[in-house]
């Protein structure tokens, strides 16, 4: 019918990591143990979980638009003004924006391959040229990303720590990729998880610099545990946030969202229960894999990523650990078909997950 364009045609859904409604539907008798999509095991902040019920009977009200109080809130805790804060739903929302606010003409834009799959459908539904550039070792090569820029290149996307492989670049890696980036473009470094890596000294806080061609996004999905909620939130220079207040959706994100990130900020224990736990429970999982010969990519976040020699061992092993209820996620649309990405979970969720791993590796020659 010609309605559709072609590069739309051509594109290949964002696909999440299976549900625990979408497995019971085949596992009627199986509790399963969701270790698939980088939620935050704990919960959520029981100071959320009130505020959202206080606010309950007042649904029939639209959010306050500009997100006043939860931009204020964020701008004081980074020292910030308002005017350079922005909301969304979830970071993918303020990508999606940044898209459509940016790029005209014969824009280009640059990411890194088997990087944060999110980001590359929306840059393949942008139906603009992208290049990516293939990874040194699971990490960014930021040097051979910095090497493809040309005159038309718009926006560059750098995940920092990545999704799916949890490896982050450093502060001189970033600092000499910085010295070779034209301000005419803008950058979206995506800071999903950094929480998880502050730990880490040399890690890059982007909230150090200042450059105003960086937006940074962040978002209450991961350690603050409202993944559901769909809240995520962005700073950059007042000009360009300014801009994107222009295109994004008036009412992002809904009001009990608003409500539950701004008692979040507030819940200083929760926040450091969840860091606490996943730093120790990650490296019990580190024990295991190297009790086990099972190769890892050492993470900055809350999750794991395990690579095989082969993707029939990967996928044999995803799918029989589903047969048990231990849902994780085959990396096939990262590009990393040999790899399997475990969350980080609670003590007894692991110890689940380690007792089902040793079962099905017995009945395998891996």
């Amino acid at each position: 019918m010609g309605l559709v364009p072609d590069h739309i045609k051509a594109l290949k859904p964002y696909v999440a990591g299976k549900s625990k409604k979408e497995f019971k539907r085949k596992f009627k008798h199986i509790d399963p143990v969701k270790l698939a999509s980088n939620e935050n095991s704990l919960g959520c902040s029981p100071k959320s979980i009130e505020r959202v019920r206080s606010y309950i009977d007042t649904c029939n009200r639209y959010p306050d638009s500009s997100g006043y109080e939860l931009r204020s809130k964020l701008a004081d805790k980074h020292r910030l003004s308002i005017d350079n804060v922005v909301i969304g739903s979830g970071s993918e929302g303020i990508m999606s924006n940044i898209m459509r606010t940016f790029l005209h003409g014969d824009d280009k834009i640059i990411s890194s391959m088997n990087s944060f799959i999110g980001f590359r459908v929306l840059a393949d539904a942008s139906g603009y040229e992208t290049s990516w550039i293939p990874m040194d070792d699971y990490h960014y090569n930021l040097q051979a990303i910095a090497d493809k820029i040309d005159k038309d290149t718009k926006i560059i996307y750098l995940a920092n720590p990545d999704n799916p492989t949890g490896t982050y670049f450093n502060k001189k890696e970033f600092d000499l990729f910085m010295k070779r980036v034209p301000d005419r473009v803008l950058i979206i470094l995506d800071e999903a998880y950094y929480e998880y890596a502050l730990s880490f000294d040399d890690y890059p806080d982007s909230m150090l610099y200042r450059y105003d061609n960086i937006i940074t996004l962040r978002t209450f999905s991961k350690v603050y545990g409202l993944a559901g909620f769909r809240v995520g939130y962005g700073f950059a220079h007042e000009t360009l946030i300014a801009n994107l207040m222009k295109v994004k959706l008036p009412f992002e994100p809904s009001m009990l969202a608003q409500e539950a990130a701004l008692a979040a900020l507030d819940d200083i224990d929760f926040l450091e229960k969840s860091i606490s736990m996943n730093k120790i429970q990650r490296d019990s999982l580190y024990n295991f894999f190297n009790q086990n010969g099972v190769n890892y990519i050492e993470s900055s976040t809350n999750f794991i990523t395990i690579y095989y020699s082969d993707k029939t061992i990967n996928h044999t092993l995803c799918n029989r650990l589903l047969e048990r209820g231990i849902i994780v996620r085959s990396l096939d649309a990262f590009g990393l078909p040999h790899c399997m990405r475990i969350t980080v979970g609670t003590e007894a969720e692991n110890e689940k997950f380690k007792e089902a791993f040793l079962k099905v590796m017995e009945g395998m020659a891996v």
